[in-house]
């Protein structure tokens, strides 16, 4: 089931882009209320994080969903592909190697829609906001701020689905054997920009039944064969770390829960290398070694015309990229949170010498889309990414993210989570189809 809200009323070719021309003003979240103990928009908001929601919406036509939900089905019909799978994990760590059965939860699929047609600018396999967006979503319609009347069931019917998942990933390790208990795992929690969230999961896990703590990787450790947290086995990691191998020191314990199957871990390291590593942009955008490993020609124009064109940056080709640097977006290929990423028309010598030395792959520059808000009383164009969070291939949940400056960033007024409108705003077929 994909999660987003619909217009009520007969829309126009085009309608989608008007809207989010026409200035909004964001919605006045510091006036909610704040019950106690319970982590909601206002509580939220208000510990530094100011600019964690948009309050106005971001409107999608519906074949921009549909092309969306496309482009996904064709990278995951690629990354299933035996000869896909062997000549990435070639360049991964071996960890990756390691297959655990859990799929992995909360894939993050990022477009950029500036141009109409969804440019896929990269994926993510941890990708944070799920559960704040619900949260948003039936705040907002308690308090009348979102009139589409079914938001509060889709909020509750989108939780629901979060603990299934959960629950699925639990199943492909034990089977019939019930998930008891959930750590949700990050360096000092307490600490991280998206703690919120992670009190948002504890709550919902209890609500069903699971035992569930949030814990830091040191808080954990390996007796008799099984993960605990103090007196209390863990049965499933959600993964919220950065070190996407779990290679350092602090994180044995997981990853030898990992390894040994006395624990499930999802998000985890195949899944990263075979996703979410930035290369794998530039082995999708390759027509032609695609064409070698038997990929039909209809997937391949999917992603010809869904994902920018990448290359992996390189000795023999830096010199034709920096000439052509002003078309192109640089990012590491291990990174995340568009951390080192650079716009190439912002590049000087001395971070470009960085890049060289680094890894990372050049792509081709998607425009964000724009949507116009009102910020203490004047317009203002903010750029736009739309993610999908995908699980087992399915969308489950639209959200955009709103922002100023190179990347999503969260310090933008008037900026952060947003919910997404899609509106019935069709549009011709590309040719390639």
């Amino acid at each position: 089931m994909t999660i987003h809200f619909h217009t009520d009323s007969h829309c126009r070719p085009g309608m989608a882009e008007q809207l989010n021309r026409e200035a909004m003003p964001a919605a006045q979240l510091a006036a909610l209320p704040a019950p106690a103990n319970v982590p909601n928009v206002r509580s939220v908001t208000a510990e530094g994080r100011s600019h964690l929601f948009a309050g106005a919406p971001f409107f999608v036509s519906r074949d921009q969903v549909h092309r969306m939900a496309e482009l996904i089905h064709a990278v995951e019909a690629v990354v299933a592909l035996p000869p896909f799978q062997q000549h990435v994990l070639a360049w991964s760590p071996d960890i990756a190697r390691f297959v655990p059965g859990p799929r992995s939860v909360f894939f993050g699929y990022d477009f950029h829609l500036g141009d109409g047609v969804p440019q896929l600018i990269e994926i993510n396999t941890n990708a944070g906001g799920a559960l704040l967006n619900t949260m948003f979503a039936r705040e907002l319609r308690e308090h009348g701020l979102l009139a589409r009347r079914s938001a509060q069931a889709l909020a509750a019917q989108v939780e629901d689905e979060i603990v299934a998942m959960f629950r699925a990933e639990w199943a492909r390790l034990r089977g019939d054997t019930p998930l008891r208990s959930v750590a949700v795992v990050d360096t000092a929690p307490a600490e991280q920009y998206l703690y919120p969230e992670f009190q948002l999961f504890e709550r919902l896990f209890r609500a069903h039944g699971i035992t569930a703590v949030i814990a830091d990787p040191g808080e954990l450790a390996l007796r008799d064969g099984r993960l605990v947290h103090g007196d209390l086995e863990i049965d499933l990691v959600y993964n919220r770390l950065t070190d996407f191998a779990l290679a350092a020191p602090a994180h044995a314990a997981i990853r030898t829960a990992y390894l040994s199957g006395a624990a499930a871990v999802t998000p985890h390291p195949r899944a990263h290398a075979l996703y979410a590593d930035k290369r794998i942009l530039a082995v999708l955008t390759d027509d032609a070694l695609l064409q070698t490993w038997g990929v039909p020609r209809s997937l391949r124009a999917v992603l010809q015309a869904g994902i920018p064109h990448a290359t992996v940056v390189t000795a023999e080709n830096c010199e034709a990229l920096w000439a052509r640097r002003r078309q192109l977006f640089f990012k590491p290929a291990c990174g995340f949170g568009s951390k080192g990423t650079y716009r190439g028309d912002k590049l000087t010598r001395r971070v470009w010498q960085e890049i060289l030395e680094s890894g990372y792959i050049a792509q081709e520059f998607a425009q964000p889309g724009l949507r116009a808000v009102l910020v203490d009383g004047a317009v203002t164009e903010l750029k736009v990414d739309v993610r999908n969070y995908v699980y087992d291939g399915r969308v489950q949940l639209l959200a955009a993210r709103m922002f100023q400056g190179q990347t999503t960033n969260f310090r933008t007024p008037g900026g952060g989570f947003a919910l997404v409108v899609e509106v019935d705003d069709a549009r011709p077929p590309l040719a390639s189809h």
